[in-house]
């Protein structure tokens, strides 16, 4: 069994267990009708690219990252398995087609950055001022002016966390739905134990092993915060004297280095069973008390198919398994994470088409509208033409009517045919002008219309 230390992680979900074992991932969740959904996808770590990223400490800190990613993309894939995506309103289809994601995957995306952005909050700052009240009441009540030390500073500091911490995980439990995500974290800790000391696994087997697990998040997190009061008091002791601004940047700094650390502790606890391992990992186990319940067996058989299906590879029963979907002839489903995903993708473009066919008409109204325009500024020049020429001949006429004298009136009349004839000229030039103006609008209207319909196809 020893060889299969170490071979398959997990993480509970809504109504179900994720499991990984190398690149594959495994989500299997349970309907409302006690049908199964299997998610099955696959995750590489930049580890495997990058060889410097593998190295201690370094690792730790890409590998609590790409869990980061990992759980987001579980979370998807168990609300996507459950049909939990309601049909999508005007902000789904805003963010499709302006930022190509969809709301699901922003909430997740926000959930995990104020998540982050509360963790710090509550295990950082909050500790650290209220040590520095407690400091400065000392300071005040018994009039010492040096306080009451690093030392106890970051004691006080400590004792809050471990109790802010434990208290947070107490009230979050009596909800009824993370409730019963503490009872799949339960069961996907019982099928690796299961797994791990070589039994058949079934339900029944499953449910005599321990729900504790040294491997588990929660330990992790203890360690962290252990990690974290060591390194606060390594800060106030060797760097004395510094604002309490300075104080959570330098602590901000080194965290990285804590995560490096905290991870390579947690492996070692993992894969080594001895004395200094078990008084090690027991804070955390204890704290598992709280993250973990007892799951019931269809929440074992959620956590047994994942890790079946997650370690075909490795394991020929369970190729054969998987191979077989039993859980289809029960009326469940296999979805295939690349598929799903291409699938997405594919309804995102088709929301952008479908934005750009409803913007194409209004951009060819307006095309049309400016030969249309031309064709109307054309007939205004052509009429304005044609006034002026008029008025010019009625000029001359009045002119014409004011001579008397019979040689004056010979040259007025000659003077009068010939302007008459060169205003009918100019009038037909007009005519002739404006319809081959109006042609040539037409012809550019159509062709841009044209081109309109190029662009929309």
């Amino acid at each position: 069994s020893s060889c299969r230390l170490g071979k398959v992680g997990g993480q509970a979900v809504l109504e179900g267990v994720m499991m990984k074992a190398g690149e594959r991932t495994v989500t299997t969740c349970r309907k409302e009708d006690k049908s199964l959904v299997v998610y099955d996808d696959n995750f590489v770590s930049v580890r495997k690219k990058k060889k410097i990223l593998n190295l201690p400490i370094i690792r730790g800190v890409v590998n609590f990252i790409e869990m980061m990613i990992l759980s987001v993309k579980t979370l998807d894939a168990s609300a996507d398995a459950l049909e939990l995506e309601e049909e999508e309103g005007k902000a789904e289809k805003w963010m499709k087609k302006h930022l190509g994601i969809s709301l699901t995957d922003f909430v997740m995306v926000l959930g995990v950055v104020l998540g982050i952005a509360l963790s710090l909050f509550l295990f950082m700052f909050l500790p650290t001022l209220a040590a520095e009240g407690v400091n400065y009441l000392y300071k005040i009540l018994f009039g010492k002016s040096a306080g009451i030390g690093a030392v106890a500073i970051s004691i006080i500091e400590g004792v809050l966390k471990v109790a802010i911490f434990i208290a947070y995980l107490a009230l979050v439990s009596l909800m009824p739905d993370i409730k019963r995500t503490f009872m799949y974290h339960g069961a996907e800790h019982k099928s690796i134990a299961c797994f791990e000391a070589g039994d058949e696994l079934t339900p029944e087997n499953a449910k005599k092993h321990t729900r504790f697990h040294p491997r588990c998040g929660t330990s992790f997190m203890f360690l962290m915060i252990a990690l974290g009061i060591l390194a606060g008091l390594s800060v106030r002791i060797f760097i004395p004297g510094l604002t309490k601004l300075a104080y959570v940047g330098i602590r901000l700094l080194i965290l990285p280095l804590v995560m490096g650390i905290g991870y390579e502790l947690l492996m070692i606890m993992g894969k080594h069973d001895n004395a200094v391992t078990r008084i090690m990992a027991a804070p955390g186990l204890w704290v598992q008390r709280l993250t973990t319940k007892e799951p019931t067996d269809d929440m074992l058989e959620v956590a047994i198919v994942s890790i079946k299906c997650a370690l075909r590879d490795e394991f020929d029963e369970f190729g054969e398994y998987f191979k077989e979907r039993p859980w289809e002839k029960d009326g469940g489903s296999t979805v295939i994470g690349e598929v799903r995903r291409a699938e997405k993708k594919a309804e995102i473009e088709a929301a952008k088409l479908e934005a750009k066919k409803k913007a194409a008409p209004k951009n060819e109204n307006e095309k049309a509208a400016k030969p249309e325009a031309a064709i109307e500024s054309t007939e205004v020049q052509a009429t304005g033409a044609t006034s002026e020429a008029a008025t010019e001949a009625d000029l001359i006429t009045e002119a014409t009517t004011e001579v008397v004298t019979a040689p004056e009136l010979k040259e007025a009349t000659e003077a009068t045919a010939t302007k008459e004839e060169e205003i009918t000229d100019a009038a037909t030039a007009n005519e002739d002008s404006d319809a081959t103006s109006t042609e040539s609008n037409g012809e550019s209207a159509t062709e841009n219309t044209e081109d309109s319909e190029g662009a929309t196809e």
